[in-house]
């Protein structure tokens, strides 16, 4: 029989050991691979190998690497060309791996057909008439079909993205944003929290689905303070600040760290590096950006792939507080495939011509 001192002791170290698990959840440090694009790629023929050259299922490999976390994107109804492929089913199958590779999920919610990023934000077609009362609804309960989807299968995200890129607003031309009307902020304000209830509503009973405010500023401290000033103006309920950090376009390391220490001291938010990439090679198409000595500061080699990666965890890890709480490496398995376009010729993936994984691979057990 139990005395109430046996009850007492057995009480308070159940709370303990849920302290204890608590206090570990939040020493968590995401190293997280946006691979949404993985499952099309193997179907392409596609293939990866280990570092040592053997064949290797790359969701595997990425787990056996330490990479923690994978981040799913995820459209409304994809025309299945390229990379436009994540629909729903195609999307719950490839988050199914990751958990079973024992990875969490961060979903990327586009709300769009398409590539949603700064500079496209377009509806998806089959909400064109709807007016913005009844776009607002939609946007609520899509979000929480789409999340209940997931929990229903016992593969509920740790954390889920209101928009991609969002800094220019979503859902044009009702939620774009034109930084000096007050009336558009309050419109995507709307909008934002509709997404954040679908969230809430399709969370199982006693857990927490982060929500992510994803913007594309990397080291602007000026446009960062100027966004999320106004979703504390409105009040937006949200629980994580996300940037893109590629540098060539969002600035150097020393300004992409200055941005995260503002952000920490700012904000009562966790922050995460949801994009961010470097290239391995130097002969691809660059694109628009400032590629400056200053900016792409690592040899554009293998090597200083994983070097400029390294340097990236240590200035996340040095936000004060521990408030930067994860990096998320782009498309790193952008590998050139037939029938499929290849992301600056595949000069940002982590492996290979051959399919290869290179060392930047390895940079989660090499800097826990």
């Amino acid at each position: 029989m139990m005395t109430n001192k046996s009850a007492f002791l057995l009480s308070a170290v159940f709370f303990a050991a849920l302290c204890l698990a608590d206090e570990a959840a939040k020493d968590v440090f995401y190293y997280g691979a946006d691979i949404s694009a993985l499952s099309k790629v193997e179907s392409l023929g596609g293939e990866f190998k280990d570092s040592a050259g053997s064949p290797a299922d790359a969701m595997e490999l990425f787990a056996e690497n330490g990479w923690n976390c994978a981040r799913l994107r995820l459209f409304v109804n994809p025309n299945g060309k390229g990379a436009v492929v994540n629909d729903l089913e195609y999307t719950l199958k490839l988050a199914e791996r990751a958990k079973k590779a024992g990875m969490d999920l961060l979903i990327d919610l586009h709300y769009s057909d398409t590539w949603a990023d700064p500079g496209h934000q377009n509806k998806p077609e089959a909400w064109e008439s709807l007016d913005f009362y009844r776009l607002r609804e939609k946007v609520e309960s899509y979000t929480a079909e789409v999340i209940k989807s997931f929990c229903d299968k016992g593969i509920c995200p740790e954390m889920v993205q209101i928009g991609n890129e969002i800094n220019p607003g979503f859902l044009w031309p009702e939620g774009r944003i034109k930084w000096k009307e007050e009336k558009s902020w309050l419109r995507f304000a709307h909008l934002i929290k509709a997404g954040i209830r679908g969230v809430r509503k399709a969370s199982p009973e006693g857990k927490r689905i982060k929500t992510v405010i994803h913007t594309a500023l990397g080291g602007n401290t000026a446009a960062t303070k100027t966004f999320f000033d106004y979703m504390e103006k409105y009040r937006v309920d949200y629980d994580v600040i996300a940037q893109s950090c590629y540098p060539w376009w969002h600035g150097t390391l020393e300004e992409i760290g200055e941005n995260l220490k503002f952000m920490a001291g700012r904000y009562d938010k966790q922050i995460i590096i949801a994009e961010t990439a470097y290239p391995r090679k130097e002969n691809f198409s660059k694109g628009k950006g400032s590629w400056t000595e200053e900016r792409m500061a690592w040899p554009m080699t293998e090597e200083g792939q994983a070097q400029f990666l390294a340097q990236l965890v240590k200035t996340a890890k040095s936000t004060p507080d521990g408030k930067c709480i994860g990096i998320f490496y782009w498309y790193p398995e952008s590998i050139n495939v037939k029938g499929m376009h290849t992301w600056m010729n595949a000069a940002m993936a982590m492996f290979d011509k051959n399919g290869k994984a290179l060392e930047a691979l390895k940079t989660p057990l090499k800097h826990k």
